[in-house]
């Protein structure tokens, strides 16, 4: 049974960081791309950043920001969000998606951002 786990979630001041979490069990975790998606109230998912074994790629609005990374022996991936702004409040999706078969896709159950004063 596939599953991804996030944490590292809360409530956090504008200009502060937080660092999400997602393991993932279930799958063979390199021959998975994975990213990160958010969804504020709202609004729709949208992708925050993906990391795949040949490189990363970021949403404009959090680029410069964020930095994901991922471990292979211990099956996780990482953002680290950094100057944090309202905007950026939401529930972050870890996702996970076969490098040759993308229609297999597997979705965390997420975790809320808070960004306020």
């Amino acid at each position: 049974q596939v599953q991804l786990v996030e944490s590292g979630g809360g409530l956090v001041q504008p200009g502060g960081s937080l660092r999400l979490s997602c393991a993932a069990s279930g799958i063979i975790f390199t021959s998975y791309t994975m990213g990160w998606y958010r969804q504020a109230p709202g609004k729709q998912r949208e992708l925050v950043a993906i990391i795949s074994n040949g490189g990363t790629n970021y949403a404009d609005s959090v680029k410069g920001r964020f930095i994901i990374s991922r471990d292979n022996l211990r099956n996780t991936v990482n953002l680290q969000m950094n100057s944090l702004k309202p905007e950026d409040t939401g529930v972050y999706y870890c996702n996970a998606v076969l490098r040759y078969d993308r229609t297999r896709e597997h979705w965390g159950q997420g975790t809320q951002v808070t960004v306020s004063s």
